[in-house]
């Protein structure tokens, strides 16, 4: 506890120093000196399930990695000048062996405990496609492949032009992106210039799946919509509009009338 005392002085005077004493500035100093870090991590590395498995237990000061244990290597060893002197008192303890035996305890016990919902997990992927402009036939596109929803992340998505892959085509990706939910998304775009009768398909192979997953999509020419017009003209209903129009509006389309009235079309 620190007490002040100001013999005739105001209390509003030591209140004053109080806070000049607990300001960041003047308690921590202006030259304040910047934060270190001190990470150690452990992890285990597996190859064809538990057939063969690596333990490291690496230590990393200020995002550089300085000393590290490695099973394969069996004690430790220093990956800057830093670290060399812990290597070699951790090198002459007792305990290495115990670091030896990790591989078991540590890693391959915790490899049966979480293979289950880890390795042996499958989510199958949602496939959609679909262009990323509404262009008329051809005009250069991009066609877009959605491929979402699916785990692992190990996924190949080809593109197909008439059954055959697009390998000179212009192909791009935004590579995968995780969910938060344990699933993957990842969308795959290819640069085209769609041609009448042309189909496009994609195809995605994936572990969850024993066949690959196709969608196909083809840009078909519109037509226009005939409609077989009377003597007095044809009355379109709202659901046929071609365009939005406010409710409660009809289309009178009149060829040989002398006047709406004389068809009895009553106008909002």
């Amino acid at each position: 506890m620190v007490c002040l005392w100001f013999p005739g002085g105001s209390w509003t005077a030591a209140l004053a120093v109080i806070l000049m004493m607990l300001s960041p500035p003047l308690a921590l100093g202006r030259d304040t000196r910047p934060g270190f870090l001190m990470q150690p991590k452990s992890e285990c590395h597996f190859y064809n399930g538990t057939q063969r498995v690596r333990f490291l237990e690496r230590y990393i000061y200020n995002r550089e990695e300085f000393v590290r244990f490695d099973s394969d290597v069996g004690e430790y060893r220093a990956v800057t000048e830093l670290g060399r002197p812990d290597a070699e008192y951790w090198n002459r303890q007792q305990d290495i062996l115990e670091r030896r035996r990790r591989v078991d305890t540590y890693c391959r016990h915790n490899y049966g405990v979480i293979e289950s919902f880890t390795v042996r997990r499958r989510a199958e992927p949602k496939v959609t496609v679909y262009p990323a402009k509404t262009q008329p036939l051809q005009r250069h596109n991009l066609l877009v492949c959605s491929v979402n929803g699916f785990y692992p992340g190990s996924i190949e998505v080809k593109w197909l032009r008439n059954g055959r892959e697009e390998e000179a085509a212009v192909v791009s990706s935004t590579g995968l992106i995780r969910n938060g939910d344990w699933t993957f998304q990842t969308l795959v775009m290819l640069e085209t210039v769609p041609q009448s009768g042309e189909v496009y398909t994609c195809q995605v192979e994936h572990p969850s799946r024993t066949s690959p997953v196709s969608v196909e999509w083809s840009e078909q020419p519109s037509k226009p919509h005939a409609v077989p017009p009377t003597r007095e003209g044809t009355l379109l209903s709202p659901q046929r509009q071609v365009s939005p129009l406010p409710s409660r509006v009809f289309i009178c389309s009149v060829f040989s009338c002398p006047s709406a009235q004389s068809l009895g079309v009553a106008l909002w």
